[in-house]
């Protein structure tokens, strides 16, 4: 109705958040995973997951001349043993030299628990997602992300949604039946 009245553009309520062709250019094509380098200093963001519902994903990547690379990614889909997946991830972390990560406020103390028994330590994010998602994008726009080419960590940023709240805060979140756990460990890597 304004648009018509005013004769301007304005932003909908609901739009695509992140240009394709943008993430397609953070993208490095073939590159699926960088073998650990003993004097590279390694990051680490997990999304973990009970198991049932949401996958429990993993991202670890470094800095490389203001360049934020990913490194490896991973993701385990429903049904799991969140143990064996927190195992796996614990393992894959300490090839990388990395003995502390940076997760969401899922589930309580249960993360920093499991994790800890395995030797690394656990920080629960201070962020919401849609904190790391509008931070990562100016990044990705002027090329300072490395993206590993998975096409489900593609498809995830390529589907987030940003929504415009009453109060007029922007929400960033996947779609009706959609997923955005991989993307969100990427982003919260990269941020």
């Amino acid at each position: 109705a304004a648009a018509s009245e005013y004769g301007g553009l304005f932003r909908s309520d609901l739009e695509a958040f992140v240009d394709p062709a943008a993430v397609a250019a953070a993208t490095v094509p073939g590159r699926l995973e960088l073998p650990a380098m003993s004097d590279t200093a390694y990051r680490c963001f997990t999304d973990p997951s009970g198991g049932r519902q949401d996958a429990f994903t993993l991202a670890i990547g470094h800095l490389e001349g203001g360049v934020a690379v990913v490194d490896c990614v991973r993701s385990v889909r429903p049904p799991f043993s969140p143990d064996d997946v927190v195992r796996e991830y614990a393992a894959t972390m300490r090839l990388y030299g990395v003995t502390s990560c940076v997760g969401d406020r899922y589930a309580g103390a249960w993360p920093s628990e499991r994790f800890a028994a395995h030797g690394i330590g656990y920080v629960a994010a201070t962020k919401t997602k849609s904190d790391y998602y509008r931070e990562v994008l100016p990044a990705i726009n002027r090329g300072a992300v490395a993206l590993v080419d998975v096409p489900q960590l593609a498809a995830q940023f390529c589907r987030l949604e940003r929504r415009v709240s009453r109060g007029g805060k922007d929400s960033i979140d996947h779609g009706p039946g959609g997923s955005d756990d991989l993307c969100n460990a990427v982003a919260g890597l990269c941020v």
